[in-house]
């Protein structure tokens, strides 16, 4: 229809001939002859601006590049939040509904250390992982959350608190009327979008029937990287990403192996901002205290309290000021337990 009304008002003053010509049911047709089409349409241009949503079609300079790419991308949809935020590299973080510890702690990590490399976040607003990448991400750049409803109709609803911090930095959109609600159907066809936004699809913790691996299939069929966090054997929440990494999937465990398969342009950047960030914040160490506590945590892992007190020699106070000072100045990571990780 586009197509034929390059102009989309004509398409209000077409005659029923016409329109039936193009192959719409006659039901949409009698809504355009009687002007009940052209009222909604208004209704609905009032409800985008008195919420501050905002609409981009195909025609449209913002329509992001990478979705232009996809089979069937949407002719339009809408957003809310920083629509530039949908043309900066991303990557999509996806799995269960229902994390492990070791799950949560990998999707937080990878999603906060990615999007402090300046990689976008791109996630469903699900329960469980989804939410966890884009509250990690908030911590450290930018997120853009994908909708299987309006922009009105938040699910879970417990995420529209998230929803609003999302909007103060990165993006929501939804191709769904901003009323529409979060219909069955809807969140498969929408993980087109998730995996179309992103530069690679990473998968943490998924069962062998897990929604997360249709945005997987979806990636693969996008051509984009698929890569997968790999579980213990035998657990039910491992099936799918081990499987995934059965059939090809890159098997992550950190940031690097994230960023060494994304296209060179952007990893190349992306590794010249690390190094350079490195530097300055390795500088920052003034002590020999600092340097010993540094030189018992890993980049790789977390290591517990206990473990760096045995390791420095030192007392547990004196290693929680040292390790408050460096978490102050970026350097370290603190988790429950409580343990901590080196950020360089």
């Amino acid at each position: 229809m586009a197509r034929s009304f390059p102009d989309i008002e004509k398409a209000f003053e077409a005659s029923e001939k016409d329109l039936l010509g193009l192959g719409l049911e006659k039901e949409i047709v009698d809504k355009f002859i009687s002007g009940e089409a052209l009222e909604l349409a208004h209704k609905l241009e009032a409800r985008l601006v008195r919420n501050n949503f905002w609409v981009i079609t195909q025609d449209d300079p913002d329509y992001p590049s990478l979705l232009r790419e996809i089979s069937y991308p949407p002719f339009v949809f809408f957003g809310a939040g920083r629509k530039e935020v949908l043309s900066e590299p991303a990557v999509a973080i996806v799995g269960t509904r229902r994390p492990s510890p070791y799950g949560r702690s990998m999707a937080e990590r990878l999603a906060e250390d990615l999007a402090g490399l300046g990689l976008v976040i791109v996630s469903g607003l699900a329960r469980g992982i989804d939410s966890l990448a884009h509250e990690a991400a908030l911590r450290n750049g930018l997120t853009v959350s994908v909708l299987g409803s309006g922009l009105e109709k938040i699910y879970p609803p417990e995420n529209r608190g998230l929803f609003k911090r999302i909007l103060a930095a990165g993006a929501v959109i939804s191709e769904y009327p901003p009323d529409e609600p979060p219909l069955a159907h809807h969140f498969p066809w929408r993980n087109r979008l998730i995996s179309g936004l992103s530069l690679a699809t990473i998968v943490v913790e998924a069962s062998a029937q897990s929604g997360s691996l249709i945005t997987a299939r979806l990636a693969l069929d996008q051509n984009r990287e698929v890569m997968a966090v790999p579980g213990r054997a035998g657990n039910e929440l491992s099936q799918g990403t081990n499987g995934l990494i059965k059939a090809g999937a890159k098997l992550i465990e950190n940031w690097q192996d994230v960023v060494v398969e994304l296209p060179s342009p952007v990893r190349d950047a992306i590794l010249l901002k690390e190094k350079a960030d490195r530097n300055r914040l390795t500088a920052t160490v003034q002590d020999e205290e600092e340097r010993v506590v540094m030189s018992c945590l890993s980049t790789e892992e977390m290591r517990t309290l206990d473990e760096i007190v045995l390791r420095s020699g030192k007392s547990a106070a004196e290693i929680l000021a040292i390790l408050l000072r460096l978490e102050l100045k970026g350097l370290v990571l603190s988790f429950p337990g409580p343990a901590y990780q080196r950020r360089v």
